[in-house]
């Protein structure tokens, strides 16, 4: 399968090199900071027309091959259910953790009123939380109704009133396939519809391809560009028909739609990829999309503002690397939501993932983490990372059609670190970065970096940190240490960034390394001074399933009091779980299977098949029932 190749970082790095340095170094594009860039689309197929043969001239005398984008087929036949009543309750608590406020992340696990909806294993599961309960409800496959299922990988959920949107990469399809199904008021799930968005693969192990902002729903997903035959590149959304074919499906985007920097224009370069984003209004009785996309290279981070879709798309260099050999730099997009046009500025260096990236609509800024060599967040590059590391400061409003210079200030270098498994989170006025080896090696040193220019401040870590998030007004750092103790430090913002308080679980690692798996909910009225954490670990650290994959055997709870870190104690996964589950569609968890969640005044546990309710009492948490909801299989 696609997903088990273990992918080397590609030849062509997104970095200007310095001659005789063994490091990539971050270095301003033609000895000047990144300027901002002109971006413009074709006025006509014409114009596209002539463009394309022009791409197809050059990439015959390079002799490069164009990867050919594949035909949806068919699916098999079924019978559509008659729709249920729609869930009554539709106040859906967030249960996410997220990295913008409103923005909304596809998950595993989410809220509609009365009821968890949980994606495993390619089938949608219901267990009825309202009025106290605890009880599974119903399971549906995750694909339609007939299909096998086989061929796509189902990763991401979100949920709009009490209709549930299944997102998964269809390899068979070619494309990213969209299953909608609706909660009945008894809980009931029924299917509603499939579409499919012809992508490439947009797997990552560290992004989620989703979001959801109000009714509108967000994807990014790359298209080999096929200049022979271009109009097969463009963004399509197809329809699956009762008789289980496809219909001919609906451009997304024309000529019009696609915007290409002047630095490739007049260059002479052939860009592989055309990057898109699709929007999709949820409000409408039919789904209904429509699509902008910018041509790049291939390696590419993204990011999701309340406003804008940040794609960052690395530096353009021939595989065969000759000295005479054409080298473009990188380029960074903005691709607002509200269908305007996209802006661009030119770059180096790279970002390392999403949290490298914040908008800051008070300073109206796009603040980006860079490291000298990144290759982005496609499959496994957001953890091989090197270089020097810097912070660029984008005024939002250099996102033009214009050609302005950004300040000699944009790009400021920030302390070098050891390791290339690098963690970065802007938290407030503040970005907290550090770095290790796979297996806790590094420095244990985390940088505090005020946004405001002050120096920066440097942490030696009682562990090495392989997660950073929000806590409250500050920020959480965990790793392991020399002992193989699993540590939490809570780190103060206030003042000097300081070590605030260190909680060590003895003989305990992370059970999953995805942003989700992590959740603070604070203390009503604490300000974040006070509140309870949740995060999946795992005993056997020698042994068992990548933390990426959902190794975790308990979820464990702490409690920040006062700014102090506890032990609030454990709800542990019933190791003698093992029934066969019959899965025959994404069988591997590579969105992890564990959760904490807190909702309303509960607690709750997701580990595999069950769910345990937990409750606290005097700071300390204990069981109070679980139900293993895979029993809902077989109603």
């Amino acid at each position: 399968m696609i997903r088990f190749a273990k992918a080397c970082v590609p030849a062509g790095a997104t970095l200007v090199l310095l001659a005789g340095c063994s490091e990539p170094v971050l270095a301003p594009v033609e000895g000047t900071v990144p300027s901002s860039e002109t971006v413009s689309s074709f006025e006509s197929e014409e114009e596209l027309d002539q463009f394309a043969r022009a791409m197809l001239d050059l990439l015959e005398r390079n002799e490069r091959a164009q990867e050919q984008v594949q035909n949806l087929e068919a699916p098999v036949m079924y019978d559509m259910a008659a729709p249920e009543p729609p869930a009554e309750d539709t106040s859906n608590e967030s249960i996410t953790n997220t990295q913008e406020a409103g923005v909304d992340e596809g998950g595993i696990v989410k809220n509609v009123g009365d009821y968890l909806v949980v994606l495993r294993r390619g089938r949608l599961f219901t267990v009825r939380v309202g009025d106290d309960a605890l009880a599974p409800v119903d399971a549906i496959d995750a694909f339609p109704p007939g299909a096998e299922g086989y061929g796509a990988w189902y990763d991401e959920m979100l949920v709009h009133g009490s209709e549930v949107i299944v997102v998964g990469y269809s390899y068979a399809a070619g494309g990213t396939e969209l299953n909608r199904f609706r909660v009945g008021r008894d809980g009931s799930l029924t299917y509603r519809d499939t579409h499919y968005l012809k992508s490439g693969d947009y797997y990552s192990s560290s992004n989620y391809a989703s979001r959801l902002i109000g009714d509108q729903l967000v994807f990014y997903a790359p298209l080999y560009m096929n200049w022979e035959g271009w109009r097969e590149s463009l963004p399509t959304l197809r329809t699956r028909q009762q008789d289980g074919s496809l219909d001919e499906g609906v451009a997304l985007s024309t000529a019009q739609d696609i915007h290409i920097s002047n630095t490739y224009r007049d260059a002479g370069a052939a860009p592989a990829m055309l990057h898109t984003v699709t929007r999709c209004d949820l409000a409408a009785a039919e789904m209904t999309c429509e699509a902008d996309a910018v041509l790049g290279e291939w390696s590419r981070t993204f990011y999701v503002s309340r406003d804008a879709v940040y794609v960052w798309t690395g530096q353009y260099r021939p595989y065969w690397r000759r000295e005479d050999s054409l080298t473009l730099p990188g380029q960074l997009f903005r691709l607002p939501l509200d269908g305007s046009a996209p802006g661009a500025v030119v770059v180096s260096g790279g970002p390392i993932d999403q949290f490298s990236f914040s908008e800051d609509q008070q300073d109206e800024v796009l603040r980006v983490v860079l490291r000298g060599e990144s290759q982005g967040d496609a499959m496994w590059a957001s953890e091989f990372t090197s270089g020097d590391v810097g912070l660029l400061t984008v005024p939002l409003e250099a996102f033009t059609v214009g050609d302005g210079q950004l300040q000699a200030g944009a790009l400021r270098r920030l302390p070098d670190v050891d390791g290339w498994s690098l963690q970065n989170r802007f938290v407030g006025r503040y970005l907290l970065y550090a770095a290790n080896h796979w297996g806790g090696s590094g420095s244990n040193q985390l940088h505090v970096v005020p946004l405001g220019g002050a120096d920066v401040t440097t942490l030696d870590m009682p562990h090495s940190v392989s997660r950073l998030d929000v806590l409250g007004r500050d920020a959480v750092a965990i790793g392991i240490n020399a002992n193989d103790a699993l540590g939490f430090s809570a780190v103060s913002l206030a003042g000097t960034p300081s070590i605030e308080s260190t909680f060590l679980l003895p003989a305990s690692g992370e059970g999953e390394s995805r942003s989700q798996a992590f959740f603070y909910r604070p203390d009503a009225g604490s300000d974040g001074d006070s509140g309870t954490l949740g995060l999946p670990v795992r005993r056997r650290l020698r042994d068992g399933a990548p933390a990426f994959l959902g190794g975790g055997s308990a979820i464990a709870f702490l409690r920040r009091d006062n700014r102090e870190l506890s032990l609030a104690g454990e709800l542990e996964a019933d190791g003698g779980q093992g029934r066969d589950d019959n899965c025959v569609a994404s069988c591997v968890d590579w969105y992890g299977n564990a959760r904490p969640i807190f909702m309303g005044g509960r607690i709750f546990a997701l580990m595999g098949y069950e769910l345990v309710e937990g409750r606290m009492n005097g700071g300390q948490i204990a069981e109070r029932r679980r139900v293993d909801f895979s029993t809902a299989i077989d109603r």
